[in-house]
């Protein structure tokens, strides 16, 4: 990749970020309480607190106020999960919450992936996962 190419592979990331963000501000949530609500959509409604930490990529002291802001406004809860792990679970109203303003997102994101060939599917994911593992690679060679 030349370094032309890299800078339109980074401005289009930021480009899609920045479309996550619009959506978490049309739903009336913060970036971070949307990255939650998506993760315990894709988990049926609850998951471990730490793979929410490492699917997302947040840090755990911004993950943990977002779950107190969640707790506050009734839309999730804590609960105790094997040994020190804990769960974080919707509640009723956090599972009508998610299911009108967040499973869009996922209607969305499946019209798009429709929209392309098997093929197409499979080369975006293994040119994805290529960058992710070289870029991990090259930060902890060359940082």
């Amino acid at each position: 990749m030349n370094c032309e190419s890299a800078r339109k592979y980074a401005c289009l990331s930021a480009e899609i970020t920045s479309l996550y963000h619009e959506a978490a501000v049309k739903i009336g949530v913060s970036d971070t309480v949307l990255d939650i609500l998506y993760v315990l959509c894709e988990q049926e409604g609850q998951c471990l607190q730490s793979d929410i930490f490492r699917l997302t990529g947040i840090s755990r002291q911004t993950i943990n106020s977002a779950i107190r802001k969640l707790e506050r406004d009734g839309l999730a809860y804590l609960k105790q999960g094997e040994g020190r792990n804990t769960l974080v679970c919707l509640t009723e109203k956090g599972r009508d919450f998610s299911a009108q303003k967040v499973r869009p997102l996922f209607q969305i994101e499946n019209k798009i992936w429709s929209e392309w060939t098997v093929d197409e599917q499979e080369r975006y994911l293994l040119f994805t996962q290529k960058y992710r593992d070289s870029f991990k690679k090259y930060l902890h060679e060359d940082l």
